[in-house]
């Protein structure tokens, strides 16, 4: 796709979006509507809630069939097929989606109808899929059980309620009273009485989906599906939270650092070619790519070793992708009635990093041992927001406050100050396995000591670090699926190893020898 907008900060711009998006004063956020959204409809403004109404439902809350244990162990002649079937699914929860949006009115008014015209169809589309997924893996392996008690979906409501049987959201019951400590996790500040992990004041700042001020404004989210004011805090209200661990003898304290650009040439695509090969659109959402230009869902082992990449060091032919961050500045950008973008509630202008930094490092109890080529990593929870946090390892902050790390918040930056995203890769490997059926259980984070349990191994620590210069307010938000409404929580970022064996030894050289190279 071809690039057609690059960042607009504008002293101009920054002023407005200063002056209209909040008001911060005695600890408690206070925010309007701060852009008409260029994908957003009069569908999401049609209903006014009222103290006399039900519970505003904000999503579809889906059981993630990935993750269960059921398939981490997908026979290799099984893969492509379950593959293929998972992304069917992703896409089946998109589709139910785009209906709920279109018809919140009415399913506010009548609970019945989302059942009848929403959940039972998908749950029907999930059962049928679920039962291939079981038909491929029985065919050369024990056949799962359980899989169709997976199909069945809900409606979260604003305040992390389930509709059928009540499923709480991840942080019910966290009040953070006007300004009080947050949930633990980020260890900011929740605004506002926050019930659940939707956020928003009653009658106050807004529903679960269509964030800003809906009594008396109907303030629509920033992208007809999200973010919402609540999930903005202001950096400089957050108490400093990071810890440094302290590097033991015996341990590797080098670096090496690779330098691959900020995506100037503008790849995009909305592909994911380690969760859904061969799916064109299997992220259902816009991803950054620097190093490897050949990364599509097409794309082999193969045709990553022969790609080009935009590393300074032609060695790394490495793919490194994330989540686009728009600006929504109610701006088109090209994709906004592609696939991956307005079709999927993705819509404002893409913004070009003013900075990409990739480090690998050491493990604080230990030496490194080289990474398998082409073995890939998955950091974070593109579904976190419906699935939990537990795999939720982004964080958000602002340049000058780094010390203060958000994961469930992005973060509002003051004047002069930059928003900044972090991804830590997983730094310890099974020792055998380039990838794995679920793309997590062949590699794990270090235990709270720093060490690497159940016998995986120490490799080199992908740290990468992602800077915006964008207007302060809460006027951003990460791509992301359309159910997930935005969330900061559901940041993500995937590595591909293509480094050559030459440069792979020079890394692991640096590292354990404890210098710093580049």
């Amino acid at each position: 796709m071809p690039r057609t907008s690059r960042k607009r900060s504008t002293l101009a711009n920054r002023a407005i979006v200063a002056s209209a998006a909040l008001l911060l004063g005695g600890g408690g956020l206070v925010a309007v509507n701060v852009y008409a959204s260029a994908g957003e409809g009069d569908s999401h403004r049609s209903a006014p809630r009222t103290q006399n109404a039900g519970q505003w439902m904000s999503t579809i809350d889906c059981p993630d069939v990935a993750t269960q244990d059921q398939l981490t162990n997908v026979p290799d002649a099984a893969r492509p097929e379950v593959d293929r079937n998972l992304a069917l699914i992703d896409s089946q929860i998109t589709e139910a989606y785009k209906r709920f949006a279109d018809e919140k009115a009415r399913i506010q008014r009548d609970p019945g109808f989302a059942d009848n015209a929403i959940l039972n169809p998908l749950k029907d589309k999930r059962a049928a899929t679920l039962e291939r997924i079981a038909l491929s893996i029985g065919r050369v392996a024990e056949r799962p059980q359980g899989l169709e008690g997976l199909a069945p979906c809900t409606l979260r409501a604003q305040d992390g309620q389930g509709q059928n049987g009540g499923q709480q959201g991840q942080n019910g019951g966290q009040q953070g009273q006007n300004g009080g400590q947050g949930d633990g996790q980020n260890g900011g500040q929740d605004q506002g009485q926050d019930g659940g992990q939707n956020g928003g004041q009653d009658g106050g700042q807004g529903d679960g989906q269509n964030g800003g001020q809906d009594g008396g404004q109907n303030g629509g989210g920033q992208a007809g599906n999200g973010p919402e004011a609540s999930d903005f805090v202001d950096i400089t209200t957050v108490q400093p939270n990071v810890k440094k661990a302290r590097t033991a003898r015996g341990g590797s304290k080098g670096t090496f650092s690779t330098n691959c650009g900020v995506n100037e040439a503008g790849k995009f695509n909305s592909d994911n070619v380690i969760v859904a090969p061969g799916v064109s659109n299997g992220a259902h959402h816009m991803h950054d790519y620097v190093g490897n230009q050949a990364n599509d869902a097409f794309a082999t082992d193969d045709s990553l070793a022969a790609g080009e990449t935009s590393c300074r060091n032609q060695g790394d032919k490495s793919t490194y992708y994330w989540p686009v961050l728009r600006l929504q500045n109610g701006q088109d950008e090209a994709d906004a009635n592609a696939d991956g973008g307005g079709k999927e509630g993705n819509v404002g202008e893409i913004q070009t990093p003013s900075q990409v930094t990739l480090t690998f490092a050491g493990s604080p109890k230990s030496k490194v041992t080289a990474m398998p080529r082409f073995l890939r990593i998955i950091t974070g929870d593109a579904k976190a927001f419906t699935n939990g946090d537990a795999n939720a390892n982004a964080s958000w902050s602002c340049t000058g406050f780094e010390d203060r790390q958000l994961k469930d918040k992005y973060p509002i930056c003051p004047e002069g100050s930059q928003v900044v995203r972090s991804f830590t890769f997983q730094s310890c490997w099974d020792g055998q396995n380039a990838d794995s059926a679920n793309h997590r259980t062949h590699v794990a984070f270090a235990d709270q000591n720093g060490r690497c349990q159940n016998g995986f191994k120490a490799i080199p620590q992908l740290k990468q670090r992602v800077v915006y210069d964008v207007p302060p307010g809460p006027g951003f938000a990460v791509d992301s699926f359309p159910e997930q409404l935005h969330k900061p929580v559901t940041d993500h970022g995937d590595f591909i190893n293509v480094f050559d064996d030459n440069l792979m030894k020079k890394v692991v050289n640096c590292i354990n020898g404890g210098r710093k190279c580049r």
